[in-house]
């Protein structure tokens, strides 16, 4: 089973993650990403599936069934997303204005529901648990497009994390027992960072992505300098839903929650 991969875009500008049937397939998850160019439209409609698309950069008309908005966003840094999220049978189309970047994500999926267009002001910025613990180390802003409080009916999870410069996220190292699957982006072309699924380590580039199974500990971090950007995508499993309070955290590193963490001493 592969955990980590560094897919690049094909000649019909897209970027292929997870597929049912390719070396990510325990993701349970279809994700890839469209580069859309001026001018140009494509349409997501999927029999027994679920789909969301999440606008990364560009200018589009995003369309959910027979809603309709016009969204637009410099990069995932600076601004918020525009996100639509569609029901079997039902269709999302993307029109590009300029020239954009579109994440979707895709799932089994039977249950009918009403399409669902995601603006800014519904999915802000918040800075997680972590802030100002662990030495002031573990900060990052999370948001979460949807998730089981919010959309009880998806089988997915759909969010992003940026962290702090330096920083670690998913930090105690947690885990839970569905697979997750994370897309990193950087805002310098050579930044990097480092992604742990349970004992391996990868270093995360500009466009990599994770595939972590359920129950393996996944920590990260950014390397000093570098904004980390990750779109975090969770595949509920039947009966067990992942929940905000399912996180399990590796019991050796507990202890750090109450610890004064000092600087260290300097020597001459």
């Amino acid at each position: 089973m592969k955990l980590f991969g560094y897919p690049e875009f094909d000649e019909n500008g897209v970027r292929t993650l997870c597929t049912y049937d390719n070396e990510y397939s325990h993701m349970l998850m279809d994700v890839r990403i469209y580069r859309i160019p001026a001018g140009e439209k494509r349409s997501f409609c999927r029999e027994g599936e679920e789909i969301a698309a999440l606008l990364q950069k560009g200018k589009i008309i995003l369309s959910a069934g027979d809603l309709s908005m016009e969204a637009s966003r410099k990069d995932v840094f600076t601004e918020l997303p525009y996100a639509a999220h569609v029901c079997t049978g039902d269709t999302i189309t993307i029109e590009a204005l300029e020239d954009a970047e579109v994440l979707v994500q895709c799932t089994h999926n039977d249950k009918t529901f009403p399409p669902k267009l995601y603006e800014p002001k519904d999915i802000p910025w918040i800075y997680s648990g972590a802030k100002g613990k662990f030495g002031n180390t573990a900060n990052r802003q999370v948001n979460t497009v949807f998730d089981y409080e919010h959309e009880p009916w998806s089988n997915m999870v759909l969010g992003e994390v940026m962290n702090d410069r330096g920083n670690w996220s998913g930090y105690l190292p947690h885990s839970h027992p569905q697979p997750e699957c994370y897309y990193f982006l950087f805002d310098r072309p050579e930044g990097f960072g480092a992604s742990f699924v349970g004992d391996q380590v990868f270093k995360s580039v500009d466009g990599s992505f994770s595939a972590i199974p359920g129950g393996e500990l996944h920590p990260q971090s950014a390397a000093p300098g570098f904004l980390m950007y990750t779109c975090w995508m969770i595949r509920h499993l039947d009966g067990k839903p992942w929940l905000q309070t399912d996180r399990c955290e590796d019991e050796r590193y507990t202890w750090l929650h109450d610890a004064a963490i000092v600087n260290q001493p300097e020597f001459h």
